[in-house]
């Protein structure tokens, strides 16, 4: 056979070997401006297809998943050793005729140790009073004597068992420690066996002594089948006990036995019995279900007693190795098997998955022929319309053309699956209506009234859904909203709309337009807005304090400061407070050395832009024209990428996270980087100063804001527009006019020795 098997199932299968038996241990113990999503929480919801809305829950485990063993929480890992707690609490409490309470029967079966448990059996005799807080108090009941002696005989040898095993298994490359399993517990174990009456205590004594000998037996590969304590010990006794969960967890560890003696073909099919059986056994079997070639597999089909078990042993196959092959073959054995739900779902997450994630967004060739045979095969079935859930297969085959853009052939599908749909289902209704809008909008050609008009239901719709005034559980929307609306704006773009598109998906480009920006704050304060434009600035992630606070920034950016005070004050914000004082300056530029020199007060923007207004009007009326010249020229400096109050520049439209150029988009990249302002206030200070000292001073700083646009020279290179920091190589090792300046005519002066001694670059060219 040949196994198409990813690094992960490599992985997978290398470990699994490990924790083949966990199963039975007895459980005693880009350009655009993102909106946030709440239905956005992992990598594999970033989907358009919901198995939830087709598969029966207990299957839910083996959803699609990229980087997790089992789709959902902990409750699903491989070696989960409480999986079987409910079960077990259920049929002990059973067994005493619902007399003895789950959460007495929690605490002793589940947590309760050796000394617990004997402490409570002696209270239960009346030879002490007091009681664990976990328990009720117990003499009170009316139980059998015989059961709760026969109970509490049987818990105690249990809970010797648990040391070698009920123990998690800790996932590391150190090696695990050794487990020893008493030798005396084989006469123990035995003789409570033999001298049990009661069936059920006897099958869990049964189960205790496979389950011992495995165990003891596991590490030595010299013992035969005809040897084997664990299979003979089965064997005598498996027709005389139910085949119940007790009997398939001991199977379990017959499975487990005849996987350590290499006879792969009987573990498959045995693993495929437990699984079969319930859901809580359905991980473990699954993750001790290994065929290894072609000639095993044809053993363990061979074993198979009915068509049911043949279809199981396909649908495991199928899960991890060959799904396209395991669904022909389920159809050939029953068309309506329930088996076949979740490998459609799987086929159809995984081919969505490797089309384009949320972290990746162009399929590779491999990809693109996957699809390819997907859809030829699920649409070859669908057509025949004899599943037990058509519409399922429709939908799917639908979705599948979707994504290989044949919307002809997906739209026949859709309407196929329309007339066969559980109209009172909620969850599959919800998947027919996403995989719909997403055809309906990639079919549009331009949006007029009319279809504007069409698009106020599915747009309310999911603004609810993603404002959560209105949830699906399990119910995958984000996907189709994030792309569908994304297509909406680029019809609007190429319509000329800008302002609609830009309303579904805020693009920085439109920032940079102040036009642009009157143009939504128009749409924004629109007395009577239509229906559609209602529910469209429902998808617009902002409001019109955050545009005016966008306008103040670009406005001191360009150094309009009455300007920017009137938008900030009108945004109703202060803006975030600064982590240095942007009117200090350095030398050597070392942000977190300013930032251990906070200010005296907390200064916030509107405080910076109110003090720059107050410095520039002395400036104007002649008053200390050198000193406040250079305070402008440090607070122009700091505000800047380079400076010690980047703070400043934060904001809801610009979005500026992070301490690279790259990551400030490149829409405002040259606006946020340069320092052409503060090189120009550096100048004028140096200009009106008084001795040569200032002048000096006046003119490094004017240095470093001329070295600074020596590297904005490669930040601000289209080519690296989407780059990352280190992927950029920045100019040569750059000195610029103003250190010439320094040298020729301030070597003289107290500040050129302290330039040489804080500035390497300055040193540098010194040198030469």
């Amino acid at each position: 056979m040949n196994w198409a098997i990813s690094i992960y199932q490599h992985l997978k299968q290398r470990i699994s070997k490990k924790f083949l038996l966990i199963f039975s241990l007895f459980g005693l113990s880009a350009g655009g401006i993102v909106w946030a999503c709440s239905d956005y929480g992992f990598d594999y919801e970033y989907s358009s297809f919901s198995p939830e809305a087709f598969v029966s829950k207990e299957y839910t485990p083996f959803f699609y998943t990229e980087y997790i063993s089992y789709y959902g929480d902990y409750y699903y890992s491989e070696n989960n050793t409480s999986r079987y707690n409910d079960v077990i609490v259920n049929e002990w409490q059973s067994y005493f005729d619902g007399k003895l309470d789950k959460k007495s029967l929690q605490y002793l079966l589940t947590t309760a140790t050796a000394k617990g448990v004997d402490s409570v059996y002696e209270h239960m005799k009346g030879k002490i009073a007091v009681l664990p807080n976990e328990m009720p108090q117990l003499k009170s009941l009316k139980l059998d004597k015989k059961k709760v002696n026969a109970f509490f005989d049987y818990l105690r040898l249990a809970k010797s068992t648990e040391l070698f095993a009920a123990t998690d298994v800790t996932h590391s490359w150190e090696p695990q420690p050794q487990i020893t399993v008493p030798a005396e517990l084989e006469e123990q174990i035995l003789k409570h066996f033999k001298k049990a009456k009661d069936p059920f205590i006897k099958q869990r004594l049964w189960f205790q002594l496979v389950r011992y000998y495995y165990f003891i037996e596991r590490g030595d590969e010299t013992i035969s089948a005809d040897a084997s304590k664990t299979l003979n010990t089965f064997n005598i006794y498996k027709n005389a006990f139910p085949q119940n969960m007790m009997y398939h967890r001991t199977l379990g560890y017959v499975a487990g036995w005849y996987y350590k003696n290499k006879d792969y073909a009987r573990s498959n099919y045995l693993n495929s019995l437990c699984y079969n059986y319930s859901m809580e056994a359905k991980i473990p079997a699954e993750w001790s279900f290994h065929p290894q070639e072609e000639a095993d597999w044809i053993r363990t089909l061979q074993m198979a007693k009915t068509t049911a078990e043949k279809a199981t042993l396909w649908h495991l196959l199928g899960i991890h190795y060959d799904t396209q092959r395991a669904i022909q073959e389920i159809i050939s054995l029953d068309s309506k098997s329930e088996k076949l739900d979740l490998l459609l779902a799987r086929i159809v997450n995984i081919t969505e998955h490797s089309l384009g994630n949320f972290y990746q967004s162009s399929p590779d060739s491999a990809s693109l022929q996957t699809l390819k045979q997907n859809t030829t095969l699920i649409s070859s079935i669908a057509f025949k319309n004899n599943t037990a859930k058509p519409y399922f297969w429709n939908l799917a085959a639908g979705y599948l053309n979707f994504m290989s853009k044949d919307y002809t052939a997906a739209r026949s599908f859709y309407n196929t699956a329309k007339q066969q749909l559980p109209k009172d289902d909620k969850l599959v209704m919800a998947q027919y209506k996403i995989l719909d809008w997403t055809l309906y909008v990639k079919e549009l050609k331009n949006i007029d009234a009319k279809v504007e008009a069409q698009m106020i239901e599915p747009l309310t719709w999911f603004a609810n859904l993603k404002d959560r005034k209105d949830t699906i559980p399990s119910l995958r929307f984000y996907k189709a909203l994030d792309e569908s609306i994304s297509n909406l704006a680029e019809l609007y773009k190429k319509q000329g709309d800008v302002v609609k598109a830009n309303a579904f998906k805020s693009y920085y480009e439109f920032y940079a337009d102040n036009n642009k920006i009157e143009q939504m704050k128009a749409l924004l304060q629109k007395q009577h807005k239509s229906a559609f434009e209602q529910i469209m600035l429902r998808y617009y992630p902002f409001d019109m304090h955050d545009l005016y606070y966008h306008q103040s920034q670009v406005l001191t950016y360009q150094d309009k400061i009455d300007e920017a005070i009137v938008m900030m004050n009108k945004s109703e914000s202060t803006g975030f407070i600064m982590p240095a004082n942007p009117f200090n300056i350095r030398v050597n530029d070392c942000h977190d050395c300013d930032h251990e020199r906070k200010p005296a007060k907390d200064l916030y923007a509107i405080d910076v832009l109110k003090t720059i207004q107050s410095i520039k009007a002395e400036i104007k009326q002649g008053k200390n024209v050198y000193k406040n010249a250079y305070l402008l020229a440090n607070v122009f400096y700091n505000i800047t990428f380079y400076g010690n109050s980047r703070t400043f520049y934060q904001g809801k439209v610009m979005q500026v996270e992070g301490n690279t150029p790259f990551e400030i988009p490149s829409t405002f990249r040259t606006m946020l980087l340069s320092n052409k302002i503060a090189e120009k206030y550096y100048l004028m200070a140096a200009n009106v100063a008084k001795t040569k000292e200032q002048k000096a001073r006046c003119i490094f700083m004017a240095s470093k804001c001329e070295r600074n646009e020596s590297y904005n020279r490669s930040y601000n290179k289209p080519e690296n527009a989407n780059s990352g920091y280190w992927d950029v190589n920045i100019e040569p090792v750059f000195f610029g006019k103003y250190f010439s300046v320094l040298k020729t005519q301030y070597e003289d002066t107290k500040f050129y020795d302290e330039a040489i001694k804080e500035c390497g670059y300055f040193r540098s060219y010194d040198d030469k």
